[in-house]
């Protein structure tokens, strides 16, 4: 059998090293070349759900540089808050620590801590058409205070399964667990297939 000279390369839509870090880990295994997308690039999240967001962050990305895209939208979704921040989870305050501090206000000293992360995936060749979507769900506890230390709202989220924050997770659980991984999961078999990957 005669090996490929190259791997096929998977440009992943964001400009978060820490997403586009958490991703190539949970498919190195796939045998792809992956890399971040053009620096300085910025797309417009007008999406109304995170399968719109994520279908149009990869198809932008595949057709500027001409390869297979991955995109993945994600946000946290508080039971307690009528699913708040959602969609918006990123764009809550201008930092981290900000949106922390914002959403444990608003949830003020409410028993009813429940939420839910949710990842959207979506993957298009390199013509723009997007040719594969994927979703996953995590559950977990708002905490009180932060736990760990990570991006976005992981230290304040606390998975069951794990036994603690989603930052204190290491990438084995967060693969597991974590509503990206299974996005990734969930996408790795028809990702592989249509890129010849076995």
């Amino acid at each position: 059998m005669t090996l490929s000279p190259s791997r096929p390369v998977l440009v992943i839509a964001s400009g978060n090293p820490h997403k586009v870090a958490e991703i190539s880990a949970m498919l190195e295994a796939a045998g792809l070349e992956v890399r971040q997308q053009p620096k300085g690039l910025e797309i417009e999240e007008t999406g109304h759900t995170y399968a719109e967001n994520a279908r149009l962050k990869a198809s932008t990305v595949a057709s500027l540089t001409g390869c297979w895209s991955l995109a993945d939208d994600s946000g946290l979704e508080v039971d307690a808050l009528d699913g708040r921040p959602g969609l918006h989870s990123a764009r809550y305050a201008p930092t981290d620590h900000e949106r922390i501090h914002r959403l444990l206000h608003e949830l003020g000293d409410s028993l009813y801590r429940g939420g839910t992360f949710v990842s959207a995936m979506a993957l298009a060749d390199p013509t723009g058409e997007v040719v594969l979507e994927s979703e996953g769900l995590c559950r977990g506890l708002i905490l009180r205070e932060a736990s760990g230390h990570g991006g976005g709202y992981d230290p304040i989220f606390h998975v069951r399964e794990a036994g603690c924050s989603y930052a204190a997770m290491g990438e084995h659980l967060k693969s597991r667990l974590g509503s990206r991984g299974k996005a990734a999961r969930a996408m790795a078999p028809g990702l592989k297939r249509l890129l010849g990957l076995g």
